[in-house]
């Protein structure tokens, strides 16, 4: 599915058809994804000035969110990256929400790919996590915790609270990001497992026996 019928599919009620390869706002000027654009979401400026780089991240570190591995994988080639940016988007159809980069590597192979794989990880899962941060390169990152695949070859995480399946239904580009609405289409969850949240800059559970560190 090409990009503009996912941006199209999206937003429908908008009416205006997704922006071509190329337009890209001055903002854009410097980034170079390996894929066509989806539609964008126009950004305006604020009224008043905004808050300056350290202060949003100090505030935003205050927000407690799950840990998640979102992964792709397109021929031969799989990647995945930790992220927090995750939201349930609907019930139908069941669908969710996640933020890429929009010049990562993984962005480029879930355009491509046309779907991608979530796991939701437990509070034992700090190693996976932590390689998935950055901490491993991208080559040895596999090799960290038991991976199978999905029916469709997306990759699926065992011992993970919940793993998702996903077929992207939506996407849009917000300047720095790429919004990828993906479709729920397998499951696998464990109701016996508790999530791994980070917090101030560190690993959390939701008890006081939970993996937090320094």
């Amino acid at each position: 599915m090409s990009y503009p019928a996912i941006a199209r599919r999206l937003a429908p009620h908008t009416g205006r058809p997704a922006r071509p390869s190329g337009q890209r706002t001055d903002a854009m000027a410097s980034l170079t994804p390996d894929f066509d654009l989806p539609d964008s979401m126009a950004l305006r400026a604020s009224r008043r000035p905004p808050v300056g780089d350290a202060e949003f991240r100090a505030a935003m570190s205050g927000l407690a969110a799950s840990v998640h591995v979102v992964t792709a994988r397109h021929g031969e080639e799989q990647v995945g990256r930790t992220v927090t940016s995750v939201m349930s988007l609907s019930a139908q159809p069941p669908a969710i929400l996640i933020s890429i980069d929009i010049v990562s590597r993984l962005a480029d192979l879930i355009a491509k790919s046309g779907g991608f794989s979530l796991a939701m990880l437990a509070e034992e899962q700090t190693a996976v996590a932590d390689a998935f941060a950055g901490r491993l390169a991208a080559e040895f990152r596999f090799g960290v915790g038991e991976w199978r695949r999905w029916p469709s070859g997306q990759p699926l995480l065992a011992g993970s609270v919940t793993a998702l399946d996903c077929e992207v239904i939506g996407a849009i580009e917000t300047g720095t990001h790429v919004l990828f609405a993906g479709a729920i289409v397998e499951t696998e969850t464990a109701p016996d497992r508790r999530p791994l949240l980070w917090q101030r800059h560190t690993y959390h559970g939701l008890g006081v026996d939970g993996p937090g560190r320094k």
